[in-house]
């Protein structure tokens, strides 16, 4: 493991940076899951995706691309600071810091109900400069005494007051991270409560996986000086759809939030897929899955059988479609989330091309959740969540 600085366990404020730890390709899924999955965090500005949140919304597969790294943060951990006892994993999430978010001086135990934490790890997963503006980490003593985020790195530091730090503020763009913390006490493992979460999902999505399912509507609503959105349109907006509802549909709603939970459809411009989905978190992954994956299909375009995908028509929304009035201040999303999604897709965009995106996101789901069915026995035995190499899995299909 490839770190910078001396060894944390030897110095009076320990800490250490470990560079390129995640791959590019698996910071892109990771925000991939927030940009779909992500909900109003726990302060102002700050956006958030928990992995009991994805179990309750339809997407415990999702949970799948977390469980290696979480080991390996942890292997990390102990080894950084010669632990001579067991850690837990007591909380993981994605984290995102919009335009104006920030934070003071604090160390990571600061509250009653945040003594258990030991140690955090922090990898940032979009680069300062290029996708956000702020955001410098800071510790108040010792080496290093700042940190810009580059993607694919990793802070990892003691929780307590040898490494009190701040965040400066966003001014620009959307910082992500994926942010974990340990413990030594077992009885704060995030892993049984997560299981138990999981157990009851997969109780329910066991017949018919692959669709999320929207927590409740006030989740999701950005506010910001009196003002707000919510951040399923917001994030449409941002790769350019808008949502439409079928003309010969029962009368729309009175309450626009209500329309989120129901099937419709996505358009650009004045074009609409021929597609309906099941509601707009189905809507967004499907979007988001596309702008993840867009340059990839662009090189197979030429060697892929369109025939299938290209049943998918678009059409006129003059003629079957009603474009849907939402809640989204369209401007004031643009200025907290600011980002190049829409350029960069209006460059790539093809119908033939989404229609092909809905099949390898389906494709995508489907073997996640095959590998989370999988897994699952083993982890219900142990109480713990694990990574079991796929060769193993493989064997027990046979």
């Amino acid at each position: 493991m490839e770190c910078t600085g001396a060894s944390p366990a030897a110095t009076a404020h320990p800490r250490r940076i470990i560079p390129g730890f995640l791959s590019l390709d698996l910071c892109k899924e990771l925000e991939f899951i927030h940009r779909s999955c992500a909900t109003a965090g726990y302060r102002t500005g700050v956006l958030s995706t928990t992995l009991a949140h994805l179990s309750a919304t339809g997407c415990s597969h999702l949970l799948v691309p977390f469980v290696k790294i979480r080991e390996q943060l942890k292997e990390a951990v102990e080894e950084a600071f010669d632990c001579q006892f067991e850690l837990f994993v007591e909380f993981t999430a994605l984290i995102s810091w919009c335009k104006g978010a920030s934070i003071g001086w604090h160390s990571d135990d600061n509250k009653p109900y945040l003594k258990q934490r030991d140690f955090t790890a922090v990898c940032y997963l979009n680069d300062q400069g290029k996708d956000f503006k702020g955001g410098t980490l800071r510790f108040q003593d010792g080496e290093p005494s700042s940190i810009a985020p580059v993607a694919g790195d990793v802070s990892i530091y003691t929780a307590d007051y040898r490494n009190v730090h701040c965040v400066d503020e966003i001014t620009e763009g959307e910082r992500l991270t994926l942010t974990l913390w340990f413990t030594r006490d077992s009885a704060s493992d995030e892993d049984p409560k997560l299981l138990n979460f999981l157990s009851q999902a997969l109780e329910r999505e066991r017949e018919s996986p692959c669709h999320p399912l929207p927590a409740s509507d006030n989740m999701y609503w950005f506010s910001y000086d009196g003002l707000g959105f919510d951040l399923r349109c917001a994030r449409a907006v941002q790769l350019g759809y808008t949502f439409y509802n079928s003309a010969c549909s029962e009368e729309i709603p009175e309450d626009p939030f209500e329309i989120l939970s129901k099937p419709l459809f996505i358009g650009r411009l004045d074009e609409v897929f021929g597609k309906e989905f099941v509601n707009s978190m189905h809507a967004l992954q499907v979007m988001q899955f596309y702008h993840w994956k867009a340059s990839e299909i662009v090189k197979v375009r030429g060697t892929v059988d369109h025939a299938k995908s290209s049943k998918q028509k678009f059409i006129s929304r003059n003629s079957s479609y009603t474009r849907l009035d939402l809640p989204c201040d369209v401007e004031l999303a643009e200025s907290i989330l600011q980002c190049n999604s829409r350029v960069e897709m209006e460059n790539l965009f093809s119908w033939d091309d989404l229609a092909l995106a809905v099949e390898n996101w389906e494709s995508y789901t489907s073997e996640l959740w095959r590998q989370l069915f999988a897994f699952m026995p083993n982890w219900l035995s142990y109480q713990s969540i694990y990574y079991i190499d796929r060769s193993e899995i493989n064997k027990n299909d046979r």
